[in-house]
């Protein structure tokens, strides 16, 4: 049983508690999704763990995730608190499972080249799944899509090579109906996005085409795939468009949909579109470590809409921030963010001890990529932060690295056990967050504080770890400053790259008070859908672009103490 324990700070004088109406705010949550990701068990490969490839789908008003590698799934209620079924007669080996729901059943498919077995249940709370069917043949990263008029449709690929396919299916015996149709074909000369590299830089290697997904959406089909690889950060999903299941299918003109290839995690690729309760559509993707391994992955989750024009487009802007879990329609941005910003970033950090190469600065660096490791695992192992002023602190997140751990497989009895306190002075210090009792396996833990924490100085003290050392990837602190916003950004440039259209270089001058820029653009004024984020640098390449297409850019600066936009009347507008 979990027992989180939180003290409240109010009755402490050196820390203020004073409510306010976002200490009243509706549950938040915060990428890398806090999961409990399996360790591979693989025990002669490094220890790591991994999940990737996500599904989610609506079952019984309750929401449920199949992903990759991961012994089994988990349910969820509320999009926040996901809690893990362990599966039988389950294909926990196999890759990017696809489920759907055909009236009161899901069946599940799996990514094989063996493996055409499909799954299915009526009571997943109980983990228990029966075979009756199978596919004509096995297929890779499958996609199970039940169309509106109840026909059944199977997409499929992965590879550099070939393109992705679909099929129509008899829902009563899985069996094709029909012609295979090739549906996408890559096109990395034309399309930046399905260029290799974390930066979209190595030409020479072929892009994987994979990851199919489909949504019918006010008579279209939005089918979606997944370039340039998975080991990149700038995985991302792209999608086509057709009247027609089966196409032909067109490349939107918003593309790619779902793209999120810096910050403290990249990657978007991969996953799955859905909707919650409320209608609102969803978008869940992969993000990339490959440190330990090159499938060293988590998964992200981030809004997605369609526009007024039919246009989908995942919105990943400050996509590793708190977002509010809505109780309701919403439409923007907006609606979502509650302007929590990140305090932690490049501030000074002192540490017990720390392993060469492991140094304390990789805990506030913003990269998921790097982290700083203890001598040991003993309790005697700390962090202190120091934000450089007093802030107020809504929510923390602990990002475990599990340096030299020697653990495989879905273990248990194995926990982060840690506790965190906070002072405005150095002298007197009060726990916020305690979980030295902690029963959750959970590698990156999000927490939303009760109530605002008014602090300079943040002290995490180890208790246990799973295993190996004491490693902390991010030490991620989030909330309000007092001070002023930065300044507007001046001279906004950018450059296409004549003899690469899928290349622009972005400069400006340097923003009084920015820790960062968030740059958005689009192919269209006012459908600026992309993000890219910037820290501290005042020049960027971009070479994910469509060639064929013009693109309008803006950009604004953030600090600890909120967000100062672009005008829009100052749009830069760059020509293919």
């Amino acid at each position: 049983m979990k027992r989180f324990v939180f003290i409240c700070l109010c009755a402490v004088s050196l820390l203020s508690c004073r409510e306010s109406a976002q200490d009243q705010m509706p549950a938040t949550v915060c990428n890398p999704m806090d999961l409990s990701y399996r360790f591979r068990p693989e025990r002669d490969e490094v220890s790591r763990r991994e999940a990737a490839d996500p599904t989610i789908i609506k079952f019984k008003g309750e929401y449920w995730m199949f992903a990759s590698k991961s012994g089994g799934y988990w349910n969820s209620k509320d999009l926040k608190n996901w809690d893990f079924v362990l599966a039988e007669n389950f294909p926990t080996e196999d890759y990017a499972p696809t489920a759907v729901v055909i009236n009161d059943t899901i069946y599940l498919a799996v990514s094989s080249k063996k493996n055409k077995k499909i799954y299915h249940t009526t009571q997943p709370e109980t983990g228990q799944w029966f075979v009756t069917d199978s596919l004509d043949f096995p297929v890779e990263d499958p996609c199970l899509f039940l169309d509106h008029d109840q026909k059944l449709y199977l997409y499929w690929g992965c590879s550099n090579v070939n393109p992705l396919y679909g099929a129509q299916l008899d829902p009563e015996t899985f069996g094709v109906i029909g012609e295979i149709k090739e549906l996408i074909f890559p096109n990395p000369k034309v399309f930046g996005w399905e260029v290799r590299g974390d930066h979209n830089t190595q030409y020479e290697n072929a892009p994987w085409l994979e990851g199919a997904w489909m949504n019918f959406y006010d008579g279209k089909y939005y089918l979606q795939y997944s370039a340039p690889g998975t080991l990149e950060k700038s995985y991302c999903d792209g999608v086509y468009v057709s009247d027609h299941p089966l196409g032909p299918f067109k490349p939107a003109r918003h593309n790619p949909f779902a793209y999120k290839p810096e910050g403290f995690v990249g990657g978007a690729g991969h996953g799955s579109t859905f909707t919650d309760r409320y209608g609102n559509y969803w978008h869940t993707g992969t993000i990339s470590i490959s440190v330990k391994h090159k499938f060293e992955r988590r998964i992200g989750f981030y809004p997605a809409f369609f526009d007024d024009d039919g246009v989908l487009y995942s919105l990943t802007k400050y996509g590793d921030f708190p977002i509010l879990i809505p109780d309701r329609k919403i439409h923007s941005f907006d609606e979502i963010f509650p302007g929590w910003m990140l305090l932690s970033y490049g501030k000074s950090v002192t540490v017990s001890s720390a392993e060469k190469g492991y140094e304390a600065v990789n805990m506030v660096d913003e990269n998921i990529r790097t982290y700083w490791a203890a001598k040991t695992g003993h309790e005697t192992e700390w962090a202190e932060l120091d934000l450089g002023q007093v802030y107020d602190v809504h929510a923390v997140q602990m990002n475990f690295a599990e340096h030299n751990a020697n653990l495989y497989g879905r273990v248990s009895g194995v926990f982060h056990r840690y506790t965190i306190e906070a002072s405005q002075d150095r002298n007197q210090w009060v726990t916020i967050v305690d979980r030295s009792d902690n029963n959750n396996d959970n590698s990156h833990q999000y927490v939303q504080l009760p109530a605002k924490v008014n602090c300079r100085y943040l002290r995490l003290r180890n208790v246990e770890v799973p295993d190996g050392s004491f490693a902390v990837s991010g030490f991620r602190v989030f909330g309000i400053g007092n001070g002023p916003k930065p300044g507007p950004v001046k001279h906004f440039n950018g450059i296409r790259d004549k003899n690469d259209l899928r290349a622009v270089t972005l400069s400006w001058n340097k923003s009084e008070e920015a820790i960062g820029y968030n740059i958005s653009y689009g192919s269209e004024r006012n459908k600026l859908y992309h993000n890219y984020m910037v820290y501290e640098d005042t020049t960027v390449v971009i070479r994910s672009l469509n060639a064929r297409q013009n693109y309008y850019f803006s950009i604004e600066a953030f600090n600890e103490n909120g967000i100062t936009p672009y005008s829009e009347n100052e749009l830069l507008i760059v020509e293919e």
